[in-house]
Parts: structure tokens; sequence; C-alpha cells
């Protein structure tokens, strides 16, 4: 199996490209959707977020105020990557168990449908493919001011706070771009899929996956019989690194 980053801009058109994708079957796994479900009341990521953005920005079920918080975050940039940095472990957390779940029932590949993939960067190394849904800045702003209900400014300050379109092109192996009508980008959407389907990777990844477990299980049994010493705190700390 072998991972296909899906990603765009605020108001591209990745929705619609999903929409399309589920339809012909694919697995996708909405970033965004876990990222409601991690910062639920209770949960370790919303107690985070109230210890440092108080319960002003709580609904009065308790939930988050999405649109609240996005006013902060999306002026504030300090602020947006101390939101990042509660929420993304959380969400990562359950990606992978999603991915290891279409693994299991036998998929051969998982689109990963993540809105800041580009801006990140951590996560393109696990993909095959990142796929970029793109159109033009004069459309983008146009369709997020209709469909947000935004003056002007505000848009652009929205669409401002990611890299633009025309950056995260250089780092797409797909583009779809969704200027046009909706049948041209479903056009382009069954290309992509024929693609995806066509590709052999999946076996050489299943391959390289019974590699890499049986080599685990030869390491935990050197491990087991001839036990070494504990690693200073230098060691173990050397190798270590941030996912973002």
């Amino acid at each position: 199996m072998f991972l296909v980053g899906l990603s765009g801009g605020i108001a591209s058109g990745k929705s619609t490209v999903v929409a399309v994708l589920r339809e012909l079957g694919c697995a996708v796994i909405d970033a965004d959707v876990i990222a409601r479900q991690v910062v639920q009341p209770h949960s370790k990521a919303h107690q985070q977020i109230l210890q440092h953005f108080g319960t002003e920005i709580l609904l009065e079920n308790g939930e988050i105020n999405r649109e609240a918080l996005g006013n902060i975050v999306f002026s504030q940039p300090e602020k947006r990557r101390l939101l990042n940095s509660i929420t993304h472990p959380e969400i990562l957390k359950e990606m992978l168990k999603q991915v290891l779940k279409y693994f299991v029932l036998g998929y051969h590949y998982v689109i990963l449908d993540i809105p800041l993939l580009f801006e990140t960067r951590g996560l393109t190394r696990f993909m095959k493919y990142t796929v970029l849904v793109y159109c033009d800045p004069p459309t983008q702003l146009a369709r997020l001011m209709k469909r947000n209900g935004l003056g002007v400014a505000e848009a652009e300050a929205r669409i401002s706070a990611q890299l633009p379109l025309e950056e995260k092109r250089k780092w797409a192996t797909h583009v779809i771009d969704n200027c046009g009508d909706r049948e041209s980008t479903r056009r382009q959407v069954l290309r992509l899929h024929a693609h995806l389907e066509d590709s052999l990777h999946f076996l050489w990844a299943r391959l390289a996956v019974g590699t890499a477990v049986a080599g685990l299980g030869g390491l935990v049994f050197l491990l087991i019989r001839f036990p070494v010493g504990e690693p200073s705190l230098g060691e173990a700390g050397a190798g270590s690194s941030l996912l973002f």
C-alpha cells in the first residue's frame, strides 16, 4: 500500500475532488474531520486549547467555536503555531490508526486529505504522490468571499495565512486545475484515479513492509538474547526530530 497526499488552498475546491474520489470507492482519510474529533470536550487537546486561548472560544455546549478560534489564529501567526503544536500530534496518531485499518483491509493506496500538507512539509516525505487542487488567485478570492460571506480584506488575510497555490504547485506531483466547471474537474480526477489504480508501487510497498517486520523481529530477538546497556541521555536524543 502507498500513500497519496491531497491538498489545496482555502476555497480552491478540494471538497469537490474528494467527493468524486469517494464515489470511485477510494479510501480517503480527512485530516480536517479528525481535527474536529480530537478537540471534542474532555479530550487532551481540548483542555490544552482552553489553557492557552481561554473559555471565550467555547460554544454553549462546551465545544470549541471554530470560527472564533479561526479569527484568532488567522490574524496571529504565533497563535496559529501554538494551536498546531497542540493538535497536530493528536491528529497524526488518529491518521496512523486509520492508515493501518485500510492496510489490513487490503487497499492498494490511501488518500490523505490534509489542508496544510505543503505548509508543514513533514508529511510529504511519506507520500508516494502529492496532489494539489488548484485554482487561480482571483477565482479563489471570489469563491471564499461568496462561501464565507467575507469582505475583500478578511478574505485576503485568510488566503495569505497559507502558502500561495503557485508555490504549492512546485511541490505537487499531480495538479488538478479546478478553475473550470465541475465536469472538467471530474475528468481530471478520473484520469488521476486510473493512474493510481494502474500503479504497481503498492506491491513493492508490501514487500518492503514484510522485510521491515522480519528485520525488526530479528533485532528484537538479538536484543533479548544479547542485552546491551542503557543509552545515555545524549545518545537517546541524538536521533530524535520533530515531525513538522
